[in-house]
């Protein structure tokens, strides 16, 4: 075979591959401000999750792009700072968050990233679905039309939940408010209850779970828990998060 038909053998191989090409993101960090970190050296969009290096030998640090100036990345990390300094390097994850999703997901605690945090183990998820979904046509959404039935004779008699509906539960502290979630989640005509504990101190968590719920309401339900003691970015994902699991 000559050269010439050696070299069409050749091209026409690689052509029927396919090729796919990675170009790794990174930069340094340069300062530190409250909870936000600066970063030159990568480029990201709004949105996109890195992971920042620490010096103390800890895991990587997750952290979220919140703005930039020019060369200037600021992020702010989900969980918090503790072994970050000026130089550590900042490495680009992926262009948006996922979370997610599956049946497996029923009777668990899980945080804002979708984390197990009940000691059971870890979960093996279907599927993963975007935090940060678009928003439904106003025009394509469903009616409120039927009743919910809540289990609870004073709200189907006096305050009626119909399918679809929102409504806020608003009281002052100790008057019954997770009490009322709790019979709630036990006794509606649903098949699956979501529930976000957001910005909840650290011991309700454990008492509306264990307590509150019960066996039997946390058999149906999905509870998403980032208490007040956890970073601004965690709570905001676990209401995103909170969301999409339940859509």
């Amino acid at each position: 075979m000559s050269g010439e038909q050696n070299f069409s053998v050749e091209l026409t191989r690689l052509n029927a591959q396919e090729f796919t090409t990675r170009t790794e993101r990174f930069g340094r960090v340069t300062r530190v401000v409250g909870l936000t970190v600066e970063a030159t050296g990568i480029a990201a969009e709004i949105g996109a999750q890195c992971v920042i290096e620490t010096s103390n030998g800890d895991a990587a640090i997750e952290a979220e792009v919140v703005g930039f100036d020019g060369k200037h990345l600021y992020l702010m990390p989900i969980h918090y700072l503790e072994g970050i300094r000026a130089g550590s390097l900042v490495r680009f994850k992926q262009a948006q968050s996922l979370c997610g999703v599956g049946e497996k997901m029923l009777g668990r605690v899980i945080n804002g990233l979708g984390e197990p945090i009940d000691g059971k183990g870890p979960i093996t998820y279907d599927a993963e679905v975007a935090l940060d979904a678009k928003a439904i046509n106003p025009m394509e959404r469903g009616e409120v039309k039927d009743v919910l039935d809540t289990g609870i004779k004073a709200i189907n008699g006096c305050l009626t939940f119909g399918k679809g509906q929102r409504m806020g539960l608003i009281a002052g502290s100790g008057v019954g408010k997770s009490v009322l979630m709790g019979m709630l989640t036990r006794n509606t005509a649903a098949d699956v209850v979501v529930i976000g504990l957001i910005g909840e101190r650290g011991r309700e968590v454990q008492e509306f779970v264990q307590k509150t719920l019960g066996e039997a309401g946390l058999a149906r339900a999905v509870v998403i828990a980032a208490p007040v003691d956890v970073s601004p970015v965690m709570r905001i994902k676990a209401a995103k998060l909170t969301h999409s699991v339940a859509e």
